[in-house]
């Protein structure tokens, strides 16, 4: 985003005057955190820490969170990418873990097939050249080769925390080159 596009607004979450999505716009994170000093101290408005590695065609996007949370198994992620995205981000809380992937190419065409346009995952990635060919945005902590277990344990739509951040279903995401920021309302321009 430009300075003279950046002078012409100022983010507030909720304004009903607002009529512009973020999720429709190039997303400029800096700009949003410039703009929003009092959500940020109310915590309205929090970053991720600068943990993530950049995967996948999207490298800009934002929408609705639905959250997991998994320890080396990605059953229930499958099945959340299996639902239609209607343009969420789904938060995949690893536990951190670095022993096996999470996701993988076949999942990342799931989620591109079904209307997903981001992934944050909590843990690693794999098939990285098939992920970098969909167009979703994914972040993840690494790649490793190893696939996840099979055994469908974990919880769908509950409050996860990575590195010490709360993120809850129904929240909102917006990623950019720059971080990863989550909003408690959507923001709006």
């Amino acid at each position: 985003m430009n300075a003279s596009c950046v002078e012409s607004f100022i983010l507030v979450p909720d304004e009903k005057k607002a009529q512009t999505n973020m999720a429709a716009l190039p997303l400029a994170t800096a700009e949003v955190c410039d703009a929003n000093s009092n959500p940020i101290i109310a915590g309205e408005l929090r970053a991720l820490p600068p943990i993530f590695k950049i995967y996948g065609r999207r490298q800009v996007f934002a929408g609705p969170v639905a959250t997991v949370k998994v320890f080396e198994d990605n059953v229930l992620v499958r099945e959340l990418l299996q639902e239609k995205g209607h343009g969420r981000v789904l938060v995949v809380d690893g536990g951190g873990s670095v022993r096996c992937a999470l996701l993988g190419g076949n999942l990342a065409q799931l989620a591109q097939i079904n209307g997903w346009v981001g992934i944050v995952v909590n843990g690693c990635i794999r098939d990285v050249d098939e992920i970098n060919g969909c167009d979703v945005g994914v972040r993840a902590l690494n790649s490793h080769p190893m696939k996840s277990g099979k055994k469908g344990a974990g919880e769908k739509r509950v409050p996860v925390t990575i590195e010490g951040t709360r993120i809850c279903d129904g929240e909102w995401l917006y990623a950019d080159a720059d971080g990863i920021l989550i909003s408690r309302t959507e923001l709006t321009v």
